[in-house]
């Protein structure tokens, strides 16, 4: 069965208030859209377009409650992941998410202390992780991501204090390593609170200098983009310590967890766990928990976790972090004849969303059409699905579809 599926945006402050209804072929309202939720998380599940086509359920998550078989296989207790389009047009807070074994653990005490699931303070929604990839959509995607070395950080933050010895105790802390040096920021002494602001200063300065020529490095002009929203936040500080990514169109990352991280400005298709546990560490009103956050963190310095995907064919690519449990599949006929496709292999229930064009989804029992910005629900009896696109020549149509693995 495909299941025709939609949803309303969630309207977060840091939302883009055009990527959205764009792509979906809907009203700009002036409002932020940031997030549209494609799966049967309780937060915000999807809405079924036709409910006469599975007994009148009104949304996912009623109908898998009500035909669990039908809906998931016969060895499934859930759908494995969430589907998201995000479209971020200021910096979402810097997070990271925990390992199975820390989600657990930190959930079951949050229940033994018997702190409300609806509390802001609690960190732990649900036992489990919440590793993430990324897809862009737009032309960039800009995020921070991980823990570069520390040489490189040090190099950075002492072309940044041009010896001025304003961030002589960032330098300090640095020379100890990561985790001494985000400790540091995110308790926030007093010496800290004065490189915080000195950062800022001088990351703004150094931009102004710059002038059109724009030379200055891209995690300083991060860093004063976020002294101008977050003037007193240690993330202002922390970004300097991270990978500064540019995606571009088509590319993607992966998120394990621990990787601290922030989008910063872009539409982009995510896949996740169907998780809410989130360990904030700046950039954001709501709730932090230093010593949580520091106990997930993973604070060895990797590459930038670019996400390669594996060409299946030429016109399907498939993004597939090893052990997460879950897979994004893209098909698109980049620019090919009508009837140019190819072939989706699926892993029980899958979810699909069309970003360009039209394409028609062929199953083993029934097929369908979609538009740009049309969805569906795909049932595991319909196994690896055919994609067509339904597009002239040079015209682009593309569907991504989100699976298990």
């Amino acid at each position: 069965m495909f299941l025709g599926i939609t949803n309303t945006p969630r309207d977060y402050a840091w939302g883009s208030v055009s990527a959205i209804p764009e792509l979906l072929g809907r009203t700009v309202t002036g409002v932020p859209q940031a997030e549209l939720w494609l799966g049967a998380h309780a937060g915000s599940p999807s809405v079924v377009v036709n409910p006469a086509m599975v007994g009148g359920a009104d949304t996912v998550l009623d109908w898998i409650t009500a035909e669990p078989e039908t809906a998931l296989g016969t060895d499934r207790s859930g759908l494995p992941f969430l589907l998201k389009v995000l479209a971020a047009a200021a910096p979402l807070s810097l997070q990271a998410h925990p390992t199975p074994e820390q989600a657990r653990e930190g959930f079951d005490r949050e229940e033994a202390a018997g702190v409300p699931l609806d509390d802001p303070a609690r960190n732990y929604k649900d036992p489990f992780p919440k590793p993430e990839l990324v897809v862009a959509l737009s032309e960039r995607f800009e995020a921070l991501s991980g823990f570069r070395p520390v040489a490189d950080a040090l190099a950075e933050v002492e072309a940044l204090d041009a010896g001025s010895g304003r961030l002589g105790p960032l330098v300090v802390h640095l020379q100890h390593g990561l985790e001494d040096t985000v400790r540091w920021l995110e308790e926030t002494d007093d010496s800290a609170r004065a490189v915080i602001g000195a950062v800022g200063h001088l990351a703004t300065e150094a931009v102004a200098a710059a002038g059109a020529d724009g030379r200055v490095t891209p995690n300083t002009a991060t860093a004063a983009d976020l002294a101008r929203a977050y003037p007193e936040d240690p993330g202002v500080v922390v970004s300097l310590l991270m990978h500064r990514v540019t995606l571009a169109r088509g590319e993607a990352m992966y998120l394990p967890a621990g990787n601290i991280h922030a989008y910063l400005d872009g539409l982009g298709i995510e896949l996740m766990a169907p998780s809410d546990n989130v360990l904030r560490g700046g950039l954001t009103p709501k709730h932090v928990d230093v010593p949580e956050l520091l106990r997930v963190l993973d604070f060895t310095a990797h590459p930038a976790p670019l996400l390669e995907p594996e060409h299946l064919a030429p016109a399907v690519d498939r993004f597939a972090p090893e052990g997460v449990g879950f897979a994004l599949v893209r098909v698109t006929n980049d620019g090919r004849p009508v009837g140019a496709g190819g072939t989706a292999p699926l892993d029980g229930p899958s979810i699909a969303i069309c970003t360009e064009g039209v394409v028609t989804l062929v199953g083993a029992h029934s097929a369908t059409l979609l538009r740009q910005g049309e969805s569906c629900y795909i049932t595991p009896d319909e196994g690896d699905v055919t994609v067509e696109a339904d597009a002239g020549s040079g015209t682009t149509a593309t569907v991504f579809i989100a699976t298990g693995a």
